[in-house]
């Protein structure tokens, strides 16, 4: 949980710079990769509160385990579903209320049992354990990004 806590307070330290884009590297702004991440985070926590851990099965998944095995995401590979895209103006004051909600979500982790799940649309159910390393990878996947468009301007 500490780990996730921290990644949010990297987020949240680059808000400042929200309205930053290189096409080159993004079609996306910081911004937009800052919202992506919180609501990412909001959005699993959620599914795994309301889940129900008696329904947990495991199965393999090659995808899953070649980027939990790299701990990183291949850049432009996949699409984020529409419900973790942003919408609306994206602007310091939602970023940061969006930061508040997503540690809040991170805290409640600690109610959840091992077999709690949400589905992912590419590496299938997710328990507790999983979900952790994927949240850790995919926000360092977009902190990636931010960093290189910040190199790049």
């Amino acid at each position: 949980m500490e780990k996730l806590l921290k990644l949010v307070k990297q987020l949240k330290m680059n808000i400042p710079n929200y309205a930053e884009q290189q096409t080159a590297i993004s079609a996306a702004n910081v911004g937009w990769h800052i919202d992506h991440c919180l609501l990412v985070f909001v959005r699993i926590i959620t599914a795994m509160e309301t889940s129900d851990p008696a329904l947990y099965k495991s199965s393999f998944n090659l995808k899953k385990l070649l980027v939990y095995a790299l701990n990183k995401i291949p850049r432009g590979r996949a699409k984020a579903p529409k419900i973790v895209q942003p919408t609306g103006d994206i602007i310091p004051d939602k970023l940061m209320a969006n930061v508040d909600a997503a540690f809040k979500k991170i805290k409640a982790l600690n109610n959840l049992q091992r077999h709690h799940h949400f589905e992912h649309p590419y590496f299938g159910k997710l328990n507790l354990k999983e979900t952790n390393k994927f949240l850790a990878i995919h926000t360092n996947h977009h902190l990636k990004i931010i960093n290189d468009i910040m190199k790049a301007g």
